[in-house]
């Protein structure tokens, strides 16, 4: 789920496998999501890969 919330700069980057904590969720907020996005567009991380993010 990415929904409104703080920008923590704390997230992890993944392929195309879901990312979940422990307790099953897979949450992000949307600013972290938006930074998660621009520094892959800087780093190419993923390159023509799907990408996920998640806390």
């Amino acid at each position: 789920m990415i929904a409104p919330g703080e920008r923590t700069g704390v997230f992890r980057t993944g392929g195309d496998d879901l990312l979940t904590a422990a307790d099953g969720d897979s949450t992000v907020s949307a600013e972290d999501s938006a930074i998660a996005f621009i520094d892959e567009i800087e780093r190419t991380a993923h390159p023509r890969a799907r990408m996920s993010v998640a806390y």
